[in-house]
Parts: C-alpha cells; sequence; structure tokens
C-alpha cells in the first residue's frame, strides 16, 4: 500500500470517530436537560395537586374551559359566513324586486315579488298595533340585546306543555336578521348565523330602528312585505287608520301568513286574531274589557280574488326580470313596471280549450294533465299555461316539466337530414326493420310499408326512417349521427340536455314544452333561432325605460337556411292536411306541425304552427301513468285546434315560408262568378281578412238565392227546372233535409241511397 493512500484512510477513519463521539455527546446532554426540565415541571405542578372533592371540582373545570374553547373555535368559525353578509356597506338596501306586469295592451295583469311601502315612522302606527305585534312575537324586546335566553325557555316550556310548536324561540331582532341576511332553512348552522347577526344589528341599531325595519320587511303573505303594504292590501287603508281588530288580525299573519291570510281564509284568521289579544291582555297591556269590542266585532278583508290571473306566466316572466336584474341590466331599480308579451285573448283561450277538453275528455283518454305555450314566431309568448289548476299545483309544467316528444321530435331529424344534403323531401327511403345492437324499432301498426318517399314517412311518422337518417347522418355510425342531430336541435331552441341514445331520433330524450316550441318556431319564421321572451319593455317607478326587447335584446340568429324551411314546412303541412295531425286543422289557414306519442301512452304531444301563431301541447298525467291509448293525434291535436283556432279570426293571415296559402275557407263558394272574384280580390290584397270572407258569402248566397227563386218561380210558369238547381227535379223537402245533414255530418245514410252527393 502506498504510504499516501494509507494515511488519507485513517485521516477518515479518525473524523467520523470524532463525528459520533460529538452525535452521542450531544444525545446524552440533551437527554439528560430533558429529564432535569421534566423532573423541575413536575415538582412545580405538584405543588397544585389537589385531592377530594377539590380535585372533582378542578377537573370538571378544565373539561369545561376545554369544550367551551372548541365551541367558542366552531362557532367563530360558523359565523364567519354571516359576517362576510354585513361586509357591504349598503346591507340595509333591500335588494328583493317588486315587479308589476301588464299585458301586451298595457292592463294590469298581476304582482309578482315584494309589495312594500316603508314610507310610514314608527310613530305613525297605532299604539294598540305596537303592542299587538310586541305581546305576540317578542315581549321582551327593550329588554334583552339581540338574544333572550328567558324567552326562549318560555317558548320552549310552553310548546313542550302543549304537544306543539305554539310559541317561537327567536326574538323580533333574530327574525330581522333571518329576513335580511339568510334563508328559511330549518338548521342548526343557520340558527347559529341568525344569533351573530341579531348580535351584530343590535350593536349598530337602535331599538327603534330594528322594529321600524321589522315591521318594513316582514312578509305579511299574498306578495306583500311590510305592515303597511298588508294593510293596504287586505283592509284597503292606510296602517294608520287600523283598528284594534284590524291590527290584532295583522300581527296574527307574523307567525303563518299564508295560512292566517283572511283573503283566504278568514275563519282561521279571526281565531288568530282573537289569541293575539289574549296575549295582550296576558302581558298587561290591554285589559280584558278594551279588547272585548274587537272579539265581538272582528275584522274583515276585502275580497282580492281576480277572474283572470295568468299564474304560470307570471311566474315565468318574473323569473326572467330577476335574470335581468342579476346580470346587471336593470341597474339598482328594484320597483318596476313591465309591459309583457301576453295577450289575454290568447291566454283565454289556451286555458279554456285545455280546461275544457281535460273536463269533458279527461276521464275518456286517461288524461289529467297538460300544458301549453303560444309564441309568435319571433318567440314574443302570447300564452302560457303551466297545468289544469295553479291554485292546486303551481309546478309549470310548460318551462320546468321534461317529457319525451315521441314523433313530435322527428321534424329536428328531417331538419338535420336535410340540412347535410343526405336526402331530399322527394328522395325515396324504405321502411324495413333496422336495429342498432339489440334495439329494433317499430311502427304505431306494428308492419313495414316499404319504399316511399321521404314526405310520405314523415306524415306517416314512419320510425324506422329516422333512425336509417341517423345512421346516414354518421356515415354509418349512428353515434355521429345523432350528435348531429343533438347539435341542430340545440341550435333550434332546446336548450336542455338531450340524453343521447339509440332511440332518441324517434323522440326519447326529455324535453321541455316552452323549449319544443321555440324549436317549431324557427320553422315558422323562416330559419331563425326563436327565444322565448316575456318582457317588451321594463319601466322603473319614475317612468325610466330601462328595457326594450327590440332595443337590447340581440338579435335573432339565422340557424337553417330557407330552402330547409320550405322543404320541412311542406312536408309538415302535408302531416296536418293528410298525416296524424289532421285533428289540428283550421278552416281557410295552413297549418303545419306534428303529432307526438311514447311508450306505454304515458305521452300526448302536438306542436303546430301557422304564419301567425306557434304552440306546444302536452297531455298526460303527472306521476307518468299510461294514458288510455291516447296518442298526439287524437285529444292534444284536437286541443290545439280549439285554443289556436279562435287567435286566427278577424286577423290578417300570414302564409308559412314556402307554402302557398290555402284560400279562405268558403271564400266564393255559392258566389256569382262577379262577386266571388271581388271577395278572393280582396282578400289577397288584404282588404279584409280571410274570415271575413264567409261574411261576404253569405251576403253572396243571399242574393244568389233571390235570383234562384225568382228563376224558379219562372220556371214553375213553364214547367222547367231553374238553371243552377241541381236538387233532382221530383226530391222531396224532407230528402233534401237529410241531404244536407249528410253532407254537414259527413255520414251518408238515407242521403247516399238516394243518389245525392255532396259538393
Amino acid at each position: 500500500m502506498a504510504p499516501g493512500k494509507g494515511s488519507l484512510t485513517t485521516k477518515i477513519r479518525h473524523l467520523a470517530l470524532a463525528i459520533d463521539a460529538r452525535i452521542d455527546s450531544g444525545l446524552y446532554t440533551l437527554g439528560a436537560r430533558a429529564g432535569e426540565a421534566w423532573r423541575a415541571w413536575r415538582d412545580f405542578t405538584d405543588r397544585f395537586a389537589v385531592s377530594g372533592f377539590r380535585k372533582v371540582a378542578v377537573d370538571l373545570s378544565c373539561e369545561a374551559l376545554t369544550l367551551g374553547v372548541g365551541a367558542g373555535v366552531v362557532l367563530v368559525a360558523l359565523a364567519q359566513p354571516a359576517f362576510r353578509l354585513t361586509e357591504r356597506e349598503d346591507w340595509l338596501k333591500q335588494t328583493d324586486l317588486a315587479v308589476t306586469f301588464l299585458d301586451r295592451y298595457g292592463v294590469e295583469i298581476g304582482r309578482r315579488g315584494i309589495r312594500q311601502n316603508d314610507a310610514l315612522e314608527l310613530n305613525d302606527y297605532p299604539d294598540y298595533f305596537i303592542s299587538a305585534v310586541l305581546a305576540t312575537e317578542d315581549r321582551r324586546f327593550f329588554d334583552h340585546y339581540g338574544i333572550d335566553p328567558m324567552g326562549t325557555a318560555r317558548a320552549l316550556t310552553v310548546n313542550a306543555n302543549s304537544s306543539g310548536v305554539v310559541q317561537g324561540g327567536s326574538t323580533i331582532t333574530q327574525q330581522l336578521a333571518k329576513n335580511m341576511f339568510l334563508s328559511n332553512e330549518r338548521s342548526l348552522e343557520r340558527k347559529i348565523k341568525e344569533a351573530f347577526l341579531a348580535l351584530f344589528l343590535e350593536t349598530r341599531l337602535s331599538k327603534q330602528q330594528i322594529l321600524k325595519l321589522y315591521l318594513d320587511r316582514v312578509y305579511m303573505g299574498a306578495g306583500n312585505f311590510g305592515a303597511a303594504a298588508a294593510a293596504d292590501f287586505y283592509f284597503g287603508k292606510s296602517a294608520r287608520d287600523l283598528t284594534l281588530a284590524e291590527s290584532a288580525m295583522l300581527a296574527g299573519l307574523f307567525k303563518a301568513p299564508t295560512r292566517y291570510a283572511p283573503h283566504i281564509n278568514l275563519p282561521a284568521a279571526r281565531a288568530r286574531a282573537s289569541d293575539v289579544l289574549d296575549n295582550m291582555v296576558d302581558a298587561g297591556m290591554l285589559t280584558a274589557g278594551q279588547v272585548a269590542s274587537a272579539k265581538r266585532n272582528p275584522a274583515t278583508a276585502l275580497d282580492r280574488k281576480r277572474d283572470f290571473s295568468p299564474d304560470y306566466f307570471l311566474d315565468w316572466a318574473y323569473d326572467n326580470v330577476r335574470a335581468l336584474a342579476e346580470a346587471g341590466k336593470l341597474g339598482d331599480d328594484r320597483v318596476l313596471t313591465v309591459r309583457t308579451t301576453l295577450d289575454p285573448l290568447a291566454q283565454r283561450s289556451a286555458e279554456s280549450a285545455i280546461e275544457n277538453a281535460l273536463r269533458q275528455y279527461g276521464s275518456q283518454w286517461g288524461a289529467s294533465q297538460a300544458g301549453t305555450v303560444v309564441m309568435e314566431p319571433d318567440g314574443a309568448v302570447r300564452a302560457l299555461v303551466g297545468g289544469r289548476d295553479y291554485g292546486a299545483s303551481q309546478f309549470n309544467r310548460a318551462t320546468d316539466s321534461l317529457r319525451q316528444p315521441g314523433s313530435s321530435f322527428k321534424p329536428y331529424v328531417y331538419a338535420t337530414a336535410l340540412l347535410a344534403g343526405v336526402v331530399t323531401p322527394t328522395s325515396t327511403v324504405v321502411d324495413s326493420p333496422v336495429c342498432i345492437g339489440n334495439w329494433c324499432p317499430a311502427n304505431y301498426g306494428r308492419s313495414f310499408a316499404g319504399s316511399m318517399s321521404l314526405t310520405t314517412a314523415l306524415v306517416k311518422s314512419i320510425n324506422s326512417i329516422p333512425v336509417k337518417l341517423s345512421i346516414m347522418l354518421g356515415k354509418g355510425n349512428a353515434r355521429i349521427g345523432r350528435a348531429r342531430i343533438i347539435e341542430v336541435a340545440k341550435s333550434m331552441g332546446l336548450e336542455h340536455e338531450l340524453r343521447d341514445s339509440t332511440s332518441l331520433p324517434i323522440g326519447s330524450a326529455e324535453v321541455k314544452i316552452i323549449e319544443h316550441t321555440s324549436g317549431f318556431a324557427v320553422f315558422a319564421n323562416g330559419g331563425f333561432r326563436a327565444r322565448a321572451w316575456s318582457a317588451a319593455e321594463i319601466r322603473t317607478s319614475h317612468d325610466q325605460v330601462l328595457w326594450l326587447h327590440d332595443r337590447d335584446a340581440p338579435p335573432p340568429v339565422r340557424v337553417l337556411p330557407a330552402s330547409v324551411v320550405t322543404d320541412m314546412n311542406q312536408m309538415l303541412t302535408k302531416a296536418v292536411e293528410e298525416g296524424t295531425g289532421r285533428r289540428a286543422r283550421i278552416d281557410g289557414v295552413r297549418v303545419a306541425g306534428k303529432t307526438g306519442t311514447t311508450n306505454a301512452y304515458r305521452d300526448g304531444w302536438f306542436g303546430g304552427y301557422t304564419g301567425n301563431y306557434v304552440a306546444a301541447i302536452w297531455m298526460g298525467n303527472d306521476d307518468f301513468s299510461s294514458t288510455n291509448r291516447m296518442t298526439g293525434g287524437t285529444l292534444p291535436a284536437q286541443t290545439w285546434r280549439e285554443m289556436m283556432e279562435p287567435l286566427h279570426r278577424a286577423v290578417r293571415i300570414r302564409p308559412l315560408p314556402g307554402v302557398d296559402p290555402a284560400p279562405p275557407a268558403g271564400a266564393s263558394q255559392n258566389l256569382p262568378p262577379a262577386v266571388a272574384s271581388v271577395a278572393d280580390a280582396a282578400v289577397r290584397a288584404d282588404v279584409v281578412s280571410a274570415h271575413s270572407a264567409p261574411a261576404l258569402n253569405d251576403i253572396g248566397a243571399l242574393f244568389s238565392g233571390i235570383l234562384k227563386n225568382q228563376a224558379g218561380r219562372a220556371a214553375e210558369s213553364t214547367g222547367q227546372q231553374a238553371p243552377g238547381d241541381r236538387r233532382p227535379a221530383r226530391a222531396s223537402p224532407r230528402a233534401g233535409a237529410l241531404n244536407a245533414a249528410a253532407c254537414e255530418t259527413g255520414v251518408s245514410g238515407n242521403a247516399s241511397r238516394s243518389g245525392s252527393r255532396c259538393g
């Protein structure tokens, strides 16, 4: 071994030994010092050692301190979200909307949001009204600091003895905190936030300010917030002029404003007012003699029932206004007047048609509910019915319910195929078995019809063709084809997620009525996206215009070319005139549309449109039970016609894009040639409406009858038949009556046996 190498190895060993020695010495010293410190701490704590009763007390105190610190940490953590609600400097500002709705002609149709009046000062209220509120809601209001443990204990005792909730434990300050910052959620977390916020309010506001805010913002039923608004709504007077009986009735609303609303349940409201009067006596605020008169002569509320209240439409329109406000498009104003798109005639027509249909035929067809949306081709909603009875169910089936559309979804499939150029209306398609995996769709009649045109396939609602079109769109891959169908359907208005499945082309994906209507509106308006809208104009309480739809709404976007719209309109017109939608036909008006029926007859649809209006109607049951074999072409199509036919009276009938207008019913029948040409020309020139033509027909027929009678009398003198008289020469008056009845009803009977023909 080289001398240099050995000496280096020796040095490394010595260094390692030195490091190890230092580590060992350091650890030993650290351990010794730690032991000394522990012995010193033990000797110190031994001085505090106790035994016997003192030990029990100390242990309990330590546990309480530990739990208290832990609870404090939890409470502070839970209070942080509550305190964040007060970070804004304008936390006192009322942010809820108060909206008055007008129809398209400027007539008030209802209100939504709050109905508030905070113009009264606290001293303006009668003393007995303030006493009634305090006696019922918070007797120790002026003695506590936002939280009242004594009041809470009293409420718990009373409720326990009564086996129910008779008194509430929340103070007025806590209730104000909930109304201003929190929701009605029943949870421990909310109660903790409520307590902290009550303490916050007590430190920032005086008792008088808290009571004033409470009386201004408490909900008192029927959309009224605040005692002043409630006094005006229920009694038609200022809160300054309330009687003792009326004050007791209003104070009784705080507990359950809907249950005790006097315009809904006057007996319950009077019973509750009697309890409030008893509370005032128990609290020493009034004597039994002072309240006796109010008990003998209870208050009576105004009758606030209205014959016309489009509540489903108002709910939806209010949501739209709130969305605009949340988007910052209405500024800071919260008291608004909205002129809507609603047409009272259309709304009444839709409501009556649905109610009449379900009342007369609902049990026969096994259908108990319906919903519909009527809009103009640009998306302006003229009528909306979300159910049969708003009082029984506020669920809006027109805007919130999701139901399978069945074959009424097929127009989206056909439009996608036409848009992609894989077929044309005259293309030959084959109705034959087709399967995707283990799923093989069948037609309504459980048979296949073979070769036919694409138009015929849609008119007859053949199920195999849409499935084959999805395969063609995907060039053999049905999934890709369905993705293209979903893309087009969404662009046309079906905004809700469409669940992809093999049966999507025949209507298995759920849709909303209002979105389905918007989709059909694309065909009616020439190919533009038609978003449903309700607010034509929004103004402030100072009459300042905040929103104009024509000015502020985004312009419509074309989603289908005019050529595709023309092809679809021509095919869907035939679906009504020759196919499953024949019951939706309107005399003198070209109607296009498509029926829809789902598996087990759970849903019946008809989506249809004219040049003037678009509407989709759904009928079925809320529990998804089957109907009595009701198809879209039966009761739904019939009801659609009943609600749409009145809307086309005395209006100029607009043509459908790409479809020749229908000749007005009776425009030139039985008219002399000169009169007929004048009538037809007047309709074409828009001098008269299409539905005025029958009046011209009646006038012309009257003169024609006079001329025929004169000619008949002249012919009788010569024994010849009058010119133009097509009756059999020896037909009796009774036979003529039978012939007329047969032609009117479509039943041949005796008329056919006599050789007569209906012209």
